[in-house]
């Protein structure tokens, strides 16, 4: 009952005139930056996250929920016209969305893709309310030991998920930690890699990083490998579901959310993984297996339901115990910090006002963005025929317009400058970018508690194991770790035994 009041006292916010502007804005911005080819949700937060800078706190959190969830839309609708996942979590909707397009039935893709986003971020945020509060209060009796396991299992979880390799994984987050060391030891006061500038001494921020390793990283590369012809957009019609549709997308929608809250809320990589499982089981499950590759509805409806019911689910980790466990929940991170605001246990306590109304605002922006996106899906389409030379000078721009309007100093433009280049040379050799980001987020904070933990023990290592909840998350992170070498050896010892079946067989056969 006391998260229903406090909901409902966040409606009061969120439906003031005001926010409800700002979360229509978001969702159009959002959807309309996300909806371009190589754009995903990460880079339309980091590009958009200067404009809020004149905002207050709510307003601009507000704003940024529904340019989230507008752009989560956006990368399913190139996704689906264009073959072009706008990000990772879209994927899997290019496998059926694309052939449903190509049959002339885009239009009906779109309009299971809004759906699921609509029921599926419903349902995740039903699911927010109900448990944010009870991990709120359970993470206040959390010491530095149990903090710096859940940041040692988000690093390990990341790096594991994503990438090529979990090689590539860790050099990713290296870098991260790198980047995040720059600036006064918190402690010490001592400089670490600032070169003698005073304009680093206060470390390098992370919205620099942000707009850095996606977007200018992203322009580079794109730059690099650019094409004098571009793909030209499939005609889309009007977007209605029919009778048949209908009946075979309402379980996928309703299977997702099950699927994708539970991935988002742990440091299990995001979207990627619950979009996947959901494929796999709508696939088992449904009752036209011989049409999936080829265009089955159901492989739209369920995957995007639950990247949306997973992007709520991070949201739980973010707000309540301050860990991101995707990138967009990373540059969201960063903004909070712009502000004075450190996302935690006590944030329910400290700013109720903010969080609910942020929360409340999640089921207006999924309103707002099926409402606007069924009739305005074939502008959309019409956006993709901006020349891509045209398209990346305009990112260039407003990346380096955002990162001087952080702190109005011209030695942040050569950072961001490093910075992209460092971006491009990950895409160059396969690194995953989200370790990296996640890396500079938590890499000071998971110092922080180390320390803190190691002085409680008076520098002795088992301080960091001290504790139930410790060893359990330990004891994740080793399984974790232990798991590809274990399905290896199941696998190894399954063929060597169907090869020693096989040559009984032929011996008592001959």
């Amino acid at each position: 009952m006391d998260s229903l009041n406090s909901l409902l006292d966040g409606f009061g916010t969120a439906l003031t005139p005001m926010n409800l502007l700002w979360a229509a804005i978001g969702v159009l911005l959002g959807t309309a930056i996300g909806v371009l080819p190589g754009i995903g949700p990460a880079m339309a937060v980091a590009l958009l996250l200067p404009v809020t800078y004149g905002l207050d706190p709510t307003g601009a959190f507000i704003m940024f929920a529904g340019i989230y969830y507008g752009a989560m839309f956006g990368g399913s609708t190139t996704s689906i016209l264009l073959n072009t996942p706008g990000e990772s979590a879209a994927v899997v909707a290019a496998i059926e969305g694309n052939p449903m397009a190509k049959a002339g039935r885009g239009a009906q893709a779109l309009a299971a893709a809004a759906i699921g986003h609509f029921a599926g971020g419903m349902i995740g945020t039903i699911l927010l309310v109900a448990l944010a509060p009870t991990v709120a209060s359970l993470a206040i009796g959390i010491g530095a030991p149990d903090y710096f396991a859940i940041m040692v299992l988000a690093f390990i979880a990341v790096t594991s998920v994503l990438g090529a390799s979990r090689i590539r994984g860790l050099a990713s987050l290296l870098i991260g930690l790198t980047i995040g060391l720059v600036g006064l030891d918190q402690m010490t006061g001592q400089q670490r890699l600032t070169f003698g500038s005073l304009q680093l001494a206060d470390g390098v921020d992370v919205v620099i990083v942000a707009v850095g390793l996606f977007a200018i990283g992203e322009a580079l590369w794109v730059a690099a490998h650019l094409r004098r012809t571009t793909g030209e957009p499939i005609p889309v019609g009007r977007p209605w579901l029919g009778r048949s549709d209908l009946r075979r997308t309402w379980k996928p929608w309703l299977r997702g959310p099950l699927i994708g809250f539970p991935f988002g809320a742990i440091p299990a990589g995001g979207a990627e993984i619950p979009t996947f499982l959901s494929y796999v089981t709508e696939k088992r499950l449904s009752k036209h297996r011989a049409q999936f590759g080829k265009g089955a509805i159901e492989g739209v409806a369920g995957p995007e339901s639950a990247a949306s019911a997973s992007a709520a689910g991070t949201l739980v980790s973010m707000l309540t115990l301050g860990l991101p466990t995707t990138a967009v929940a990373a540059v969201m991170l960063a903004a909070f910090q712009q502000y004075g605001i450190q996302p935690g246990p006590l944030l329910f306590e400290r700013e109720p006002e903010l969080v609910w109304g942020l929360i409340a605002s999640l089921f207006v922006g999924m309103v707002l963005l099926l409402a606007l996106n069924l009739p305005l899906a074939p502008v959309w389409a019409k956006l993709l025929r901006i020349p891509r030379p045209y398209l990346y000078a305009g990112i260039l721009f407003f990346a380096a317009v955002g990162a001087y309007a952080v702190g109005g100093e011209s030695l942040d433009l050569v950072i961001l400058l490093i910075i992209g280049l460092i971006g491009f040379g990950m895409r160059r050799y396969g690194l995953p970018v989200l370790p990296a980001v996640i890396g500079v987020i938590l890499g000071p904070a998971a110092e922080q508690q180390l320390r803190r933990a190691l002085q409680i023990s008076d520098g002795s290592v088992t301080g960091l194991v001290n504790t139930p909840f410790s060893v359990t998350v330990y004891a994740i992170v080793a399984l974790i770790l232990a798991w590809p070498l274990v399905y290896r050896m199941v696998v190894v010892r399954r063929r060597n035994g169907r090869k020693e079946g096989g040559k009984t067989g032929a011996v008592s056969g001959g």
